[in-house]
């Protein structure tokens, strides 16, 4: 593993799941101490990635992890069978939800060294940065669009995101072809969230620095999702240009961390106090 990716997935466990689990408004405050206990399960985790592949602790401080991401993923059970509700908002922050514990099965595996499922060492990396970044953030992000600025397209935004992060995933244990299908189905989840947040919730949006917050989300997803669009294709057909594992991870991967869900999420954040200037349907709380 190198650096760069170990200091990816930690920005995920220790930054941006509890970025957005502020967000996540639950009825009865079920959510309030997994947000509290999580800064400290994500830096267990993250200090996971500092020791050797095979080292007992680490798979010890990968289980912590896991246990508050497995919490969560029942709270998000709780809440479907709270709500009985699948509409597109629900469906994305379900994902959201649920998400992170997919992650940290994979973390475990990929920690003590063993092939989860047959899956290498490899696979089970882009599992622990897929299921944070478009699983946890990219969902959540398109539930908070869907849910503030109700339109078709923030709704269509909402279905093909988890709908994408599904069939890539999917398409780990069924061949390239079906994972090149989930790439194309969130690609274009991704560029309709980018641009349905740029034409609607950018002008909303009071603050100059919330504006820049969220256009910079927006714009970084044309051209991170292209590169992600030609990876899934070049897996296929040999004669498709992509980058390497490592050029991924310093262009694709850097730039979702930081300029995707840490933008979008402090936007989203500093939105939080600002009332929606529509009132929306199957908005993330509960009425």
């Amino acid at each position: 593993m190198t650096v760069l990716v170990g200091w990816i997935l930690a920005l995920g466990m220790v930054v941006v799941v509890p970025l957005g689990l502020r967000l996540i408004d639950d009825d009865r405050q079920r959510l309030g101490p997994v947000g509290q206990v999580w800064p400290f399960a994500g830096l267990l985790g993250g200090l996971s990635l500092l020791l050797d592949r095979g080292d007992g602790f680490a798979v010890v401080l990968a289980c912590c992890y896991a246990a508050v991401a497995a919490w969560l993923a029942v709270l998000a059970l709780l809440r479907l069978l709270r709500r009985r509700s699948l509409v597109p908002v629900e469906i994305a922050v379900l994902t959201a939800m649920a998400s992170p514990a997919v992650a940290a099965a994979s973390l475990i595996a990929e920690r003590g060294g063993w092939e989860l499922l047959g899956f290498g060492m490899t696979t089970q990396l882009l599992t622990v940065a897929h299921f944070h970044y478009a699983g946890f953030a990219a969902a959540l992000v398109a539930g908070l669009t869907a849910s503030r600025a109700p339109s078709p397209s923030s709704s269509i935004a909402a279905l093909t995101v988890p709908g994408g992060v599904a069939l890539v995933f999917l398409g780990y244990f069924t061949g390239d072809g079906v994972e090149l299908a989930g790439a194309v189905v969130l690609t274009a989840g991704m560029w309709l969230l980018g641009w349905t947040v740029w034409r609607d919730v950018v002008p909303s949006a009071g603050s100059a620095v919330t504006r820049v917050l969220l256009t910079v989300s927006a714009a970084v997803l044309a051209a991170t999702m292209l590169l992600a669009l030609s990876w899934a294709a070049g897996h296929v057909w040999d004669a498709v240009p992509h980058l390497s594992l490592t050029w991924m991870a310093a262009t694709h991967g850097l730039a979702n961390a930081l300029g995707f869900a840490v933008c979008g999420l402090l936007a989203w954040r500093r939105l939080q106090r600002t009332p929606s200037p529509v009132p929306s349907e199957g908005a993330l709380d509960e009425h």
